[in-house]
């Protein structure tokens, strides 16, 4: 329970549907200070104080667990060293993978329970033979599986998830909360980084890595400006380039490629962000993986937030081969994961390792 309405209200389904449902709101800061009125995420001491009112009305246990550690660890300095390596990660989609449904599912299974219930909007199917299939929500605009697309069959066989199969708007729920009573019916839905209170994730980085002076190059090589860390920076942003050279037609220059080794950030016109194919690693399947060396028509989600593609990816080995079928994407990041799809089913996810500019791939061919 985030302290959110959503949580609340899928505990409360959960509960009025003959589960025993035990509330726990995950402690996650090691200095509880650094979380509190004014963050945009979910982790505040304020949103466990609306967490445990939420628990109280609907009638169930409630705890706090410290995971602040693992949290730490697995999410906090995983984003670190991404940005450190030119890569954009997605931190709350490794918190899905090593918190919520890994150190938390870890947690409660040893204590008895049988699975963890959030308040995501993504459905669970089963199979005739018993295995579990993750699905969109019922509610496309609303859909997270882009986010729960690292869990496997194991982790989908001890998830709950209430909210998935409403086709009601997040009005709706909220006038749902209001009825259970529930005093996070009119609360704020989270936003941004959880563990970056003040939304600035330049400045966060700074802090922990430091500043150090770089240029900023056109694709000729060309020095146009300079820049305090390369980690500022990710594929396809537009604004804080500060920029003394315009562009000869005058028109936006974007950040297409970024190297921590030169401390470069390189900078060009917006059709040089059309990427054709992908490399992707560490893939995570929910279910069998599909079959190495044979190359499958799937459609693909790049961002929480993002629109189907159609594409063709193949196994080959530690990576998968992703291409673009139904033309080029704009401003693919490596760190970010792609989520496959058949229809409406998570087949898995990977992320992002190296990208091919289609402008290359038009030249080579």
């Amino acid at each position: 329970m985030s302290g959110g309405v959503d949580s609340a209200v899928a505990a409360a389904r959960a509960a009025e549907a003959g589960h025993e449902v035990t509330g726990v709101h995950l402690a996650l800061s090691e200095n509880p200070k650094s979380f509190r009125t004014g963050a945009r995420g979910c982790c505040t001491v304020e949103d466990s104080h609306d967490a445990r009112r939420a628990a109280d009305v609907i009638g169930i246990p409630f705890y706090v667990w410290d995971l602040a550690e693992r949290f730490r660890e697995d999410v906090v300095e995983d984003f670190v060293a991404e940005y450190e390596a030119g890569r954009t990660p997605n931190p709350c989609l490794r918190c899905n993978e090593k918190i919520k449904f890994a150190a938390l599912l870890d947690k409660a299974l040893a204590l008895g329970f049988d699975a963890v219930c959030t308040g995501h909007y993504a459905t669970v199917v089963e199979r005739p033979d018993g295995g579990r299939e993750l699905h969109r929500a019922s509610d496309a605009a609303k859909d997270q599986s882009y986010v729960l697309g690292v869990l496997d069959e194991r982790q989908l066989a001890h998830a709950l998830f209430p909210l998935g199969d409403t086709l009601t708007t997040k009005d709706e729920i909220r006038e749902e909360a209001a009825r259970r009573g529930l005093s996070v019916a009119k609360k704020p839905d989270s936003h941004d980084i959880c563990f970056i209170a003040d939304g600035d994730t330049r400045g966060f980085l700074a802090d922990r890595l430091g500043t150090r002076e770089g240029a900023i190059v056109d694709e000729s090589g060309a020095e146009l400006g300079t820049h305090e860390g390369a980690y500022g920076f990710t594929i396809g942003q537009r604004k804080g380039l500060r920029l003394g050279h315009p562009a000869p037609d005058g028109k936006p220059r974007y950040v297409l490629d970024i190297s921590p080794v030169q401390n470069t950030v390189t900078v060009g016109p917006a059709a040089a962000l059309d990427v054709a194919s992908l490399t992707a690693v560490r893939a995570r399947w929910c279910g069998a993986p599909p079959a190495a060396g044979v190359s499958r028509p799937y459609t693909a989600q790049l961002r929480a937030h993002g629109t189907e593609t159609e594409v063709s990816a193949e196994l080959a080995g530690d990576e998968l081969r992703v291409r673009f079928t139904a033309g080029p994407e704009r401003g693919v990041a490596p760190g970010q994961a792609i989520v496959l799809y058949e229809g409406t089913r998570v087949v898995g996810s990977a992320t992002i390792a190296t990208t091919e500019r289609a402008q290359r791939a038009a030249t080579a061919g």
